[in-house]
């Protein structure tokens, strides 16, 4: 019997797109029955035990997902064995969580678009310093990528 899928999703502050990305796979999961754990943090310690940014709240509310109750936290090197996988949202904090991993990691690294093949290699982008059109965009990357992601997860990928 394999493992449940614990999913942890990584940004640089864990504000905007890790918390996205959690509450899309958490809402992709829900959807097709796959029953995994999902969480997020970032990479630098700025917004540890802060909720998630305005925009990123607002942005899950319109697609009926409450995330106020995330809190910011950074990522441990118990993550690296507690999770099954954990996922990057571009190459700079994928190279940060590379480049920490302690020697005992058990977890699967890699870029969250990864997991959508016209996708691999890139990153979503920061909405941070936009508007919330960004954060709109970030959604529909963050989407698309956690839909392909629950779907390899349930088919063994």
């Amino acid at each position: 019997m394999s493992l449940k899928p614990r999913i942890l999703f990584v940004c640089l502050g864990n504000i905007c797109r890790s918390p996205l990305a959690e509450a899309a796979f958490r809402k992709a999961a829900d959807d097709a029955g796959l029953d995994a754990e999902a969480d997020s943090a970032g990479t630098a310690d700025y917004h540890v035990g802060s909720a998630p940014d305005p925009r990123s709240i607002a942005t899950a509310a319109g697609y009926g997902i409450d995330i106020r109750h995330y809190k910011g936290r950074q990522i441990t090197r118990r993550d690296y064995t507690r999770f099954t996988h954990i996922m990057a949202l571009d190459a700079d904090n994928l190279a940060d969580i590379e480049r920490i991993a302690p020697n005992d990691a058990t977890a699967r690294v890699a870029l969250l678009l990864d997991a959508v093949p016209h996708r691999r290699g890139q990153d979503v982008a920061d909405p941070y310093y936009g508007d919330s059109a960004g954060f709109e965009v970030t959604w529909a990357d963050v989407d698309e990528a956690a839909q392909a992601l629950v779907t390899q997860l349930l088919t063994g990928g």
